[in-house]
């Protein structure tokens, strides 16, 4: 029987607020609001933020590890990792195990925090590599279950390309949950669904930087390109009835969050985690299933070369997932060179 994940949002006070001890009305903070109709992610590796927000799951990649990694009241995980290995391995495997090490290391601290799960990412430069992809998620599943971590806990993070969806499928069949990344078009999240991934993460904010920089203009969040593609998305899975969790991602503005407001998850940056705490303006459910299931979409069925296609036909998905993978391979390799000047 899966484990159950802690419901954060039920156990919230009513939006409309409570009465103080001398009578005033304390008005509930929209970040409050949401969580009562979306699971609030927080999407940091910063451990203080965590505690701050106290969202019920997080999320980590490659840039947030490194950026964490580098801050003094962190250097404790890498000092671990690196001490840990040591003894064990050595040159290019030393400082690969380390690098996974820690990984880990930044997960397990924080599942004290959050009581939810953590999404693991998997290396950029694996992305193409659907068997490598899953010897990389059941290799990440065994180092927390040696850390006392059972895999409910954990969602392997894996690029939506069609051999990343292929790994999560192979994947989801061994129990091994899978948080689907750099989405930028139904057409992935039709394939991920399709794959039963538990979760998938649309990136709503670098789907807005494509269409800004291509029509030289500004979006309200109503018709903010990349809301809009969450929107379609969340009416395809609850009108055919698709269990895959959908996870709003990469969010420039709180706008475009107020906009989402119903979805199932949503992973937020500490700085809008922080707007959002600020003002305690009523904030509206968007997003219902009971709403979803009348849209008009039309059900489509994909096998390797109708998705190949479809992909390749929407030129801001294809561009901003390379762009992506680019960029957190790049990070990765930060990382790396960050580690190995620590091997030294």
């Amino acid at each position: 029987m899966r484990a159950s994940i802690p419901d954060v949002a039920k156990d919230l006070p009513r939006r409309e607020g409570v009465r103080n001890l001398d009578g005033t009305i304390q008005m509930h903070t929209q970040l409050d609001q949401l969580k009562q109709v979306t699971v609030v992610v927080a999407d940091t590796g910063d451990f203080a933020t965590l505690k701050q927000y106290a969202p019920r799951d997080a999320t980590t990649n490659p840039s947030l590890i490194l950026k964490a990694a580098q801050m003094p009241e962190y250097q404790f995980l890498v000092d671990k990792a690196i001490a840990d290995n040591r003894a064990k391995h050595a040159g290019q495997e030393l400082l690969a195990h380390v690098l996974d090490d820690l990984l880990i290391l930044f997960g397990v601290e924080i599942l004290k925090i959050v009581p939810g799960r953590v999404s693991t990412e998997t290396d950029a430069n694996l992305s193409f590599d659907t068997d490598a992809l899953v010897a990389k998620g059941r290799h990440f599943i065994k180092l927390y279950q040696k850390q006392g971590i059972a895999r409910e806990r954990i969602l392997i993070k894996i690029a939506s390309t069609w051999e990343g969806i292929r790994a999560a499928e192979i994947l989801q069949r061994d129990g091994i949950d899978c948080n689907l990344t750099l989405l930028f078009s139904l057409t992935q999240a039709v394939a991920c669904a399709e794959a039963k991934a538990r979760l998938i993460s649309p990136f709503v904010g670098r789907i807005l930087d494509w269409y800004k920089a291509k029509e030289k203009r500004e979006f309200a969040p109503a018709e903010d390109p990349g809301v809009l593609s969450v929107k379609e998305i969340y009416a395809y899975y609850k009108k055919f009835g698709h269990a895959t969790e959908v996870m709003g991602a990469s969010f420039r503005n709180v706008g475009e969050i107020q906009e989402l407001a119903g979805c199932d998850l949503l992973t937020i940056s500490p700085a809008l985690l922080g707007e959002l705490q600020q003002t305690t303006a009523p904030l509206a459910r968007r997003l219902s299933p009971e709403t979803a299931r009348a849209s008009r979409l039309e059900k489509i069925t994909l096998d390797e070369k109708k998705f190949r296609w479809l992909f390749n036909e929407n030129a801001m998905a294809t561009e901003k997932t390379a762009e992506g993978l680019r960029q957190f391979n790049a990070d990765a390799l930060k990382l790396e060179q960050f580690i190995a000047a620590k091997l030294k």
